[in-house]
């Protein structure tokens, strides 16, 4: 079920039809909704893998003794992961969760961000406005900007410097 839905999100589809993943996938779609209750709950299983990983890098990034690089690691990897996974970029962009393992690792990036922001803050490399959730919604704002237009490289470098010069305190 997991590689039919990830075939279709590779294909561009995001919608993640139920019934034509179970077909796909050859399960009738009554398993396929005993595993995963809703698409929101299928894709959050899509994007966990990814999402371990960012807040693995998050921890890095508040590890960094370089506070600005810290920053900016932090959020050249929130970048990265969306535009390399798409089930993470929507789920990022989702206001609530439907699974408990997307919920804490929800609040385990924002604990770590917090810290990679906060140690900005006093170092005076970020402006003493930006939450965790600003930085959330730009990230998600910069990867969809970035996929709009055409060298996705070069954008995700240029809007993110962009981002990085009006965050600076």
């Amino acid at each position: 079920m997991l590689t039919a839905a990830r075939d279709r999100i590779a294909a561009g589809d995001l919608e993640l039809p139920m019934n034509a993943i179970a077909k796909e996938a050859g399960v009738g779609v009554g398993t396929m909704y005993r595993h995963f209750a809703t698409r929101e709950a299928l894709l959050e299983s899509l994007a966990e893998e990814s999402y371990r990983a960012l807040v693995d890098e998050a921890k890095k990034a508040a590890e960094n003794p370089d506070v600005a690089e810290g920053l900016t690691n932090l959020l050249r990897a929130g970048l990265r992961s969306q535009l390399t996974d798409a089930a993470l970029a929507k789920v990022l962009a989702a206001p609530t969760f439907e699974c408990t393992e997307t919920l804490v690792l929800s609040k385990e990036l924002g604990r770590v961000s917090l810290q990679v922001i906060e140690r900005a803050r006093q170092a005076g490399v970020l402006r003493p406005d930006v939450t965790p959730d600003d930085v959330r919604r730009l990230t998600c704002g910069v990867q969809y900007a970035v996929r709009s237009g055409g060298d996705q490289d070069e954008a995700a470098d240029r809007y993110l410097d962009i981002m990085l010069k009006g965050l600076k305190a």
